[in-house]
């Protein structure tokens, strides 16, 4: 039985949500304590216990301690079924966390499947549809499996009611993956999304994305999300590029303006075109598991996330793999991923 301190590293829903997924794919049992110590409310939220919940109908888990505020988890799984899941956070919480937990275990199962996540599609502090659409699911696709993503309606906080739909048709195993370079440039857009909030807000920021970066209409979209439960703004800059798409995202905020919004988000923009790495902080994230569970990878990217060195503890602990982080000039960081013997 691997035994997990939760209040370790980051100490939040993360390490929760890795162990979950590590589990599915080695079926090994873990027992996790101090579950979220490091945050104001510690223990298990709604859409962490729907993350446990998904993890054990995907894999057919007895699990123990699975309640709202609990901060002791048991979980065992047997075998990970594909096929059609359905899974509803119930608020506004995250349903893109909630796939993050069990896309892994399904990427190499026997058969094709579908799940269907309702819950909150555009939250801050988590990847929105559109980073997985568009940055994330595409390298998964080199690795193997073919991934299709559809948003039917966005779900913004705090009103949720989002939904969307992963097609997977899994690979027999995981093929390394190796992004040492971004290549050229190939297109640069923006997109900004209102639902129930004047066209004005989205007008705005992306008169600051023209301005800071120099672009023209052209690469600048808007969307009005008539769909939407409630009111939400997300505004989303794509930098495609030959080897590689990153997405960068900003949310609108009550009392927030919209050019403070696009500003913060184009910084980001700003010092991923000047780093000249191909992996931004966020995705780098993303990738270490994938990578872990294909027995090998590499890519370069910026100084590793607390999130980042966190998850390569956890990894550790159910994948015989290292994960070395080394500096390089200009503090270009390159993570590579061994199999070890």
């Amino acid at each position: 039985m691997i035994v997990i301190d939760g209040s370790r590293g980051e100490g939040g829903g993360q390490i929760l949500r890795s162990s979950l997924a590590l589990s599915l794919v080695t079926g090994q049992p873990f027992h996790i304590v101090k579950v979220r110590a490091a945050r104001a409310r510690p223990g298990l939220m709604p859409q962490h216990l729907t993350a446990v919940r998904a993890a054990a109908a995907i894999g057919g888990a007895r699990i123990e301690g699975d309640h709202i505020g609990s901060q002791s988890l048991l979980f065992a799984p047997r075998t990970v079924k594909a096929g059609r899941h359905h899974f509803a956070v119930g608020t506004a919480g995250s349903c893109t966390l909630v796939l993050q937990t069990v896309l892994p275990s399904l990427l190499t199962a026997g058969s094709s499947s579908e799940i269907v996540l309702e819950g909150g599609t555009h939250n801050p502090n988590a990847p929105p549809f559109e980073f997985l659409e568009r940055a994330f699911l595409p390298l998964i696709g080199r690795m193997g499996p073919k991934i299709t993503a559809t948003l039917q309606r966005p779900g913004f906080y705090p009103a949720g009611g989002g939904r969307f739909t992963i097609s997977i048709e899994p690979a027999s195993r995981l093929e390394r993956l190796d992004i040492p370079e971004r290549g050229n440039i190939l297109n640069c857009s923006a997109h900004a999304v209102v639902a129930r909030l004047p066209r004005e807000i989205a007008e705005r920021e992306l008169k600051v994305v023209r301005d800071r970066l120099n672009w023209s209409e052209k690469c600048c979209s808007v969307e009005e999300a008539a769909s939407s439960s409630g009111p939400g703004n997300v505004l989303c800059i794509e930098i495609r590029s030959e080897h590689i798409t990153e997405v960068f995202t900003g949310f609108g905020e009550r009392g927030v303006r919209a050019e403070h919004v696009a500003s913060e988000t184009v910084r980001e923009v700003e010092e991923y075109l000047a780093a000249e790495v191909p992996v931004g902080r966020y995705l780098a994230d993303q990738l270490l598991l994938p990578m872990a569970q294909a027995g090998g990878g590499s890519f370069r990217t910026f100084a590793p996330t607390r999130h980042a060195t966190t998850s390569v503890g956890i990894i550790s602990k159910f994948l015989p793999v290292e994960i070395a982080m080394q500096q390089g000039a200009r503090n270009k960081w390159e993570i590579r991923v061994t199999k070890t013997p």
